[in-house]
């Protein structure tokens, strides 16, 4: 039983008994008016949960089109395969920022993908290379 229908049979009961007590009447109607604004909020919360579930979904799939190489095959640690998350040395962690050459957008990418040399400018599509030893025989 909802909480408006407890205060209609409230008021049923009162009526019943010919209650005609100006403080009673007064009180279950403003019960009355409260079990109103409680159906309307409990109404927005699930219409506002349904949207957040959407949302939830939307950037789920987001994250799997956008972030596919954290994706990695080596949870297991019994993993054969040549993926950089292999090495000891694995420089997943650092950042770097690179910008398109096609479109000027500024992308930070990890060391993963800085290993593997290539990637797909996620605003332009534009195919890139990385060839980092240049950089490291600058610095030496």
């Amino acid at each position: 039983m909802t909480i408006a229908e407890k205060v209609a049979h409230l008021k049923g009961l009162m009526e019943g008994l010919n209650c005609d007590d100006k403080i009673l009447n007064a009180i279950t109607d403003i019960l009355e008016d409260l079990a109103y604004d409680v159906e309307d909020v409990q109404d927005a919360l699930a219409e506002v949960g349904e949207q957040v579930e959407l949302i939830d979904e939307d950037l789920e799939a987001l994250e799997n089109d956008y972030y596919e190489y954290d994706d990695c095959c080596c949870d297991d640690d019994d993993c054969d395969c040549d993926c950089c998350c292999d090495d000891d040395d694995c420089d997943c962690d650092d950042l770097y920022e690179v910008e398109c050459p096609a479109c000027g957008e500024v992308i930070c990418i990890d060391g993963c993908i800085v290993d593997e040399g290539e990637m797909d400018c996620p605003n332009c599509g534009e195919h890139l290379e990385f060839d980092m030893e240049e950089e490291e025989e600058e610095e030496e």
